[in-house]
């Protein structure tokens, strides 16, 4: 590399700005700067490791071999341009600036002989930290990335009308209902002669069950409150029976010869 190219660069690196391209070194005397100016700039960074990240990666710097006295001096440089503004940093930055401080002057002192390169560079703490910083910053934009409610999209809202949904009072009473289980209730107790674990059955598969059965026809009374069920059984599928009359779901009906038939309801047009 030329020595006109090594000044051009270091130029470049020294530039506060640039206008076509013109580099300017140093800002005009006349150049107004509101005074927030650099506090935005600095809110722009999420951190000193999002700075530090910033200045080597404007550098094109192998994060592996961070020349650390160049990078040293920049974010000084940072740092008191933002005290020289009398703005407040907040310690984070500061303490970044005590560790890159401490690293250059580890960098200068021999390293010891039984260590390995990784363990006696002294920057590795760091690199470590910044490809951590990376690689986190890397999920967090491709997060960001995403479709987002009220962002990206929003929800359409549509309001539905408001319908009257009526259903008919049940056909037969809730006493007969009630007579009706206390005589299943019976017929079990009559042929319970030993005690077997049958498997528990939620309301909800009961009421599951039942919705099955009336959908291929009409269904005695007697084959939904079965003897051989035992009394819980029998109680569970009573309260299915309730809940689906109580949706709207099935209809009950009693016959002269005092037969209840279950058939599912009728769907409104």
């Amino acid at each position: 590399m030329s020595a006109s190219n090594i000044a051009l660069e270091e130029n470049e690196s020294a530039a506060v700005a640039r206008i076509g391209e013109q580099l300017l070194l140093d800002f005009p005397k006349d150049l107004y700067i509101p005074p927030d100016a650099l506090a935005i700039m600095l809110e722009a960074f999420q951190g000193p490791l999002d700075l530090l990240l910033y200045l080597i990666r404007k550098q094109n710097i192998n994060i592996l071999d961070i020349p650390i006295a160049e990078v040293t001096r920049q974010y000084l440089r940072y740092i008191e341009a933002m005290q020289g503004l009398k703005l407040e940093l907040a310690a984070e930055y500061l303490a970044m600036a005590a560790w890159l401080a401490e690293i250059k002057s580890r960098m200068m002192l021999p390293r010891p002989t039984h260590m390995n390169d990784d363990e006696a560079d002294p920057r590795m703490a760091l690199v470590r930290r910044l490809q951590d910083y990376e690689q986190l910053r890397a999920a967090s934009e491709r997060l960001d990335a995403l479709p987002r409610v009220e962002r990206d999209f929003v929800v359409a809202s549509v309001a539905l009308p408001a319908l009257d949904v009526c259903i008919d009072p049940p056909k037969v009473s809730m006493d007969e209902l009630l007579a009706a289980l206390r005589g299943a209730l019976q017929r079990a107790s009559l042929v319970e002669h030993h005690h077997i674990q049958r498997e528990v059955i939620s309301l909800r598969e009961r009421m599951d069950l039942i919705v099955q059965h009336v959908a291929q026809g009409v269904v005695c009374l007697l084959d939904i409150l079965r003897a051989d069920e035992g009394r819980r059984g029998i109680v569970m599928s009573f309260l299915a029976l309730l809940e689906l009359l109580k949706a709207g779901q099935i209809e009950i009906e009693r016959e002269d010869s005092g037969l209840f038939l279950i058939a599912a309801a009728a769907q409104p047009a």
